[in-house]
């Protein structure tokens, strides 16, 4: 199958505003579970706002938040794929670029030291991109997540000691979610990266917290590890906008790499209650929308 470029860049750019303006269906259903099992009235109210504010944005074709975030480009080339790699990720700028200034929508991102915007969402290493490779057969997936600073800013990194064991894990993502409090518009997905390097651990955190709902680690160690911190995590009363409660987090989802034998990282990433993203599917068929 050999890509169209046009079309890459025409649905990069697309995908950004979609991401920007439909929930995904998991993150729905994930509120209507947490304010079935809400208990305080403060927690109630606050949970329907936030629900009203997902549908009058919809219903407005207006956006979820007014943070467009850093743009975030996930590529999965599959089988018989025939594309030109660098010409690929400029197509996918360019249609991150034009998503901000056609739509337009507000450009987050600067310079990190002149703070210099662009009003492109574009910039050095911006919008980021990361490109892997799956065996699905005549298959090119291009997911979309914009992430905004509420939840980036509460990103953290431990290098823990592999003798304090499993232990050391749950105690660091206790404190990372009671550190970022409110801070995160909770309720979160808590994104957990075990092992690796100290660089793959953080990313491993942030496609945890990317993760659609539901899914589940695929380790059996580390799904038993979401299932314990998922109902740690909502015992610790931080609740919806951290203004208390039982829904501190829809779920903590984790992934893992194997490490070195003297060391353990361990990071956590969160999204905040407006879990965006969306995906597009191209085959020979023609591009499929989803999430």
């Amino acid at each position: 199958m050999k890509v169209d470029l046009s079309v890459v860049e025409e649905a990069s750019k697309e995908l950004y505003i979609r991401a920007l303006k439909m929930l995904p269906p998991d993150i729905k259903a994930g509120f209507s579970r947490l304010t079935a099992s809400e208990t305080g009235a403060t927690a109630k109210n606050v949970l329907a706002t936030m629900v009203t504010n997902i549908k009058v944005a919809e219903d407005t074709n207006n956006l979820l938040c007014q943070d467009t975030g850093v743009p975030i480009y996930n590529l999965l080339i599959g089988r018989n794929v025939e594309i030109d790699g660098h010409a690929l990720k400029e197509a996918v700028r360019a249609g991150c670029a034009r998503a901000t200034r056609e739509h337009p929508l507000r450009s987050s991102v600067v310079h990190p030291l002149t703070r210099k915007n662009n009003h492109t969402s574009c910039g050095d290493e911006v919008p980021v991109i990361h490109i892997d490779f799956s065996d699905a057969p005549e298959t090119l997936e291009i997911q979309m997540i914009p992430k905004g600073s509420g939840s980036e800013n509460n990103s953290f990194l431990k290098m823990a000691i592999p003798a304090e064991g499993i232990d050391a894990v749950k105690t660091f993502v206790i404190d990372c979610v009671l550190a970022a409090g409110g801070k995160t518009c909770p309720p979160t997905i808590v994104g957990v990266g075990v092992g690796g390097t100290s660089d793959l651990c953080v990313l491993l955190a942030k496609r945890a917290a990317t993760r659609p709902l539901g899914s589940k680690c695929a380790d059996p160690e580390g799904a038993k590890l979401e299932e314990q911190l998922s109902l740690a995590v909502n015992q610790l009363g931080v609740g919806p906008q951290g203004l208390g409660g039982d829904s501190t987090s829809f779920a903590v989802h984790i992934e893992l790499a194997h490490t070195h034998i003297t060391m353990n990282p361990v990071a956590v990433n969160m999204q905040c209650h407006s879990a965006r993203r969306a995906t597009a599917i191209f085959t020979p068929a023609g591009v499929a929308y989803g999430y």
